[in-house]
């Protein structure tokens, strides 16, 4: 009798993004902290929820943190408290998540989309410049600005915030990517006129469902977006002074993420460590990303660019049955989006840098918990795949 032959077994799937080992890591933490939750019954704006607050503005070095129940809110608020409406422009990135530009229609302004720069994906400023002078052309009241700091650096700040001087605007730094990062020995969170973050699982500090938070040292603005967050309660909750909305952090959320600020410092160590080793094994193959003078990344995504020789949905179908995942941010820029497509952008045929990441870009598995062994599995197969 023939002994069958035995299947091989089947190849196990990484993580693109390793949310698993990191609760294994922290669970008896979690789940006391959780039950501390429930044992007192304050849901909402509990005691964690300042705590958290508190322990980020130390983490940040600001004097404000503001948080709410999502990284759309945090900028929804921040235009809110600022007034921005029917008439004004705000200069955003059309290479990024739909929620920075989403929240400039919301309050009936007009997004202006601006062009990226080819080495860090970030805003060009350049490009920045001509889009205010086009919404000027328009007959818009140019009013902020909002950099996007893609997939985990900091946009080039001093850069952006000499225009914004010069023209009078404010700078909304949104580190929905960033969080941990440092720009020039300045923490994310304190840099422009005010930040914000996202909380979002997937987000470098994430929490076990939606959250967000605002950061700025400007009192008053801190004072109103308080009362915002709270359907803009004046002296209690019955005591409406402003349009608001309902923003709130629930304190379970709050409580999650303060034991999950207890590693962070840690987890940046180890995704700065995978992306050398990823840019040491990948520079001859691939455009790596590269870092600004002063400049530290969160590494929310490890995004590289493809050279034009290297068919990108073959290389994703390939790493896919290694059992590798990978993701492309962003496949199509938001001004040629159905959404935002009427809106103007900085020139006024196209914005061709972010057009062409679009078709380039490809982001492979990053966290703080990417092994040694994972890392050379991801290099060692892109190798060999666009090798042969």
């Amino acid at each position: 009798m023939t002994t069958p032959l035995k299947q091989p077994k089947p190849i196990q799937p990484m993580q693109f993004i390793d949310l698993k080992s990191q609760l294994n890591l922290i669970r008896p933490a979690i789940d006391a902290a959780i039950k501390k939750v429930l044992d007192h019954g304050i849901f909402i704006m509990g005691p964690e929820v300042f705590e958290l607050e508190k322990q980020l503005s130390e983490f940040c070095g600001v004097k404000h943190t503001i948080s709410c129940a999502n990284g759309t809110d945090a900028l929804g608020l921040v235009l809110m408290a600022k007034n921005v409406g029917p008439g004004d422009a705000v200069f955003v990135p059309s290479f990024t998540f739909a929620a920075t530009a989403e929240v400039v229609a919301w309050v009936g302004a007009t997004p202006v989309f601006i062009d990226s720069l080819e080495d860090t994906y970030n805003m060009d400023p350049k490009s920045l410049e001509q889009g205010i002078q086009t919404a000027k052309k328009m007959g818009l009241n140019p009013v902020g600005i909002i950099p996007v700091d893609l997939f985990g650096q900091p946009a080039d700040y001093d850069a952006i915030q000499a225009i914004a001087d010069t023209h009078e605007l404010w700078v909304m730094a949104d580190g929905a990517q960033s969080f941990g990062a440092e720009y020039k020995d300045r923490k994310v969170g304190s840099i422009g006129d005010v930040a914000t973050t996202s909380f979002f699982p997937a987000k470098p500090l994430g929490c076990y469902g939606d959250g967000g938070a605002i950061f700025t040292n400007d009192d008053e603005l801190a004072a109103i977006i308080k009362s915002l967050r709270v359907h803009g309660q004046g002296s209690d909750k019955y005591d409406n002074v402003r349009i608001g909305m309902n923003g709130r952090l629930d304190t379970i959320q709050a409580a999650i993420l303060i034991e999950k600020l207890k590693v962070f410092p840690t987890e940046l160590v180890n995704r700065q460590k995978t992306a050398d080793a990823y840019n040491e094994a990948l520079k001859d193959i691939v455009t790596v990303p590269k870092l600004i003078d002063g400049v530290t990344s969160a590494w929310a995504q490890y995004t590289v660019r493809l050279p034009k020789n290297i068919n990108r949905e073959q290389l994703i179908a390939a790493l896919k049955e290694s059992g590798i995942p990978s993701v492309i941010y962003y496949v199509k820029p938001l001004h040629q989006q159905t959404a935002y497509k009427h809106y103007p952008t900085a020139t006024t045929s196209n914005l061709p840098v972010c057009e062409a990441l679009a078709g380039e870009v490809l982001s492979l598995p990053m966290s703080g918990y990417v092994s040694d062994e994972d890392a050379y599995q991801v290099v060692q197969t892109i190798l060999k795949l666009t090798r042969s």
